[in-house]
């Protein structure tokens, strides 16, 4: 058994989530537990520097490295408080996998450039501070081989919760939506994976605008509110929503100003959140029911919900009427916790990494074949 740690820091840049997995030496077999999980909340003033850099139009060179300086520090300090409260010293851990703060993320590039995707990190001085090996730049090598670079995460899902005798899927409710339709093991099919959508992006954003708080806890203010059909079908208007996988986005696409546009600034706040919710809602609807026709799938056996959206009980009522084929499922059930699926996915890529071993999903990223992903970095 090896002793892998798996940190992210997602859209919301609320913190770093830190994961101890334990995985299986057998190369063949990988499989995964969560021995203990940290959550480093993200300093306001870091969070706003954060924040400006994936917004800005232009960036100096010395202000991002300074942002990526303080990121670095804030995750050896997520790493150093990880292994303080499971009592494991850094000489056991083989490998931390770091996916680092997405900046931006453009797979098509812009105006007629390259495909790019920037995540800020510094695994050399992550290394450095930590005194452990450090796997990072995961998703470049994907984009290298002609793939969206995104979701990464639907292979661990497939190791997780794929099983041999029903569809399955698996919805990350994080920024932004992603879903992972796995098949059973004995199908010909591989597992169809990308983004539906915004998720908590827009919700958070909307809601601190309004009422303030970094989110609409349990989306009882979304729930207060009634939908607006006539917005909701103008949001749904946007193309991303009616592209064929392989698909991702991001900030770019979905913030406050792209609401905005929609908004004719008589609507009830409230309003605009329910609206929202029932757009991630839609959105996911929409989007399984285009994985299903991919794939020649019947209705999932089992929805696992995961990521911070699977505390949100109004988006799930949401979602639990939109799919009412498929019932809704609890991840903790195969011992991890909604909110620690991304961190553990990072994790096992690390030990992937180091087995040489393939991390993605052609079938999900449309990357030209399967990549050994990431670089490694030594102490």
């Amino acid at each position: 058994m090896t002793l892998y740690i798996g940190l992210m820091s997602g859209t919301s840049l609320d913190g770093i989530d830190a994961a101890l997995v334990e995985i299986d030496d057998e190369p063949t077999c990988g499989q995964p537990r969560l021995l203990a999980c940290h959550a480093e909340p993200m300093p306001a003033r870091l969070r706003a520097r954060l924040w400006q850099l994936c917004h800005a139009d232009h960036v100096g060179f010395a202000e991002l490295a300074a942002a990526e300086e303080a990121f670095c520090k804030l995750q050896a300090e997520a790493v150093a408080a990880l292994l303080d409260t499971s009592h494991v010293s850094s000489e056991r851990v083989e490998a931390i996998g770091s996916h680092g703060q997405t900046i931006e993320h453009a797979p098509h590039g812009h105006a007629g450039g390259p495909a790019y995707t920037l995540q800020l990190d510094n695994p050399s001085r992550l290394a450095e501070l930590t005194g452990i090996a450090v796997v990072a730049d995961f998703r470049r090598r994907d984009l290298a081989a002609g793939g969206q670079a995104a979701p990464l995460a639907p292979a661990f899902h497939q190791a997780l919760f794929q099983a041999p005798d029903e569809w399955r899927l698996v919805l990350n409710l994080g920024g932004f939506a992603n879903l992972t339709l796995l098949p059973p093991g004995t199908a010909p099919h591989a597992p169809l994976g990308f983004d539906s959508g915004p998720a908590n992006a827009l919700l958070d954003a909307w809601h601190a605008r309004h009422r303030g708080g970094a989110f609409d806890p349990d989306g009882a203010w979304a729930g207060s509110g009634r939908v607006d059909e006539t917005l909701l079908a103008a949001l749904l208007e946007e193309p991303f929503f009616h592209l064929p996988p392989p698909r991702s986005t991001g900030r770019e696409l979905f913030h406050l100003d792209w609401l905005s546009e929609h908004l004719h600034g008589r609507e009830r706040p409230e309003d605009v959140q329910a609206t929202l919710a029932e757009l991630t809602a839609t959105s996911v609807a929409l989007a399984v029911e285009m994985a299903r026709e991919r794939l020649d799938a019947p209705p999932p056996a089992l929805l696992i919900p995961c990521g911070g959206g699977a505390h949100n009980r109004d988006l799930l009522s949401r979602l639990a009427r939109r799919l009412p084929d498929t019932p809704l499922g609890d991840s903790a059930e195969w011992g991890w916790p909604a909110d620690w699926l991304e961190a553990g996915a990072f994790a096992w890529l690390a030990w992937r990494r180091l087995a040489g071993l393939p991390g993605n999903l052609p079938s999900v990223t449309g990357a030209a074949g399967p990549r050994v992903l990431g670089g490694v970095f030594a102490p």
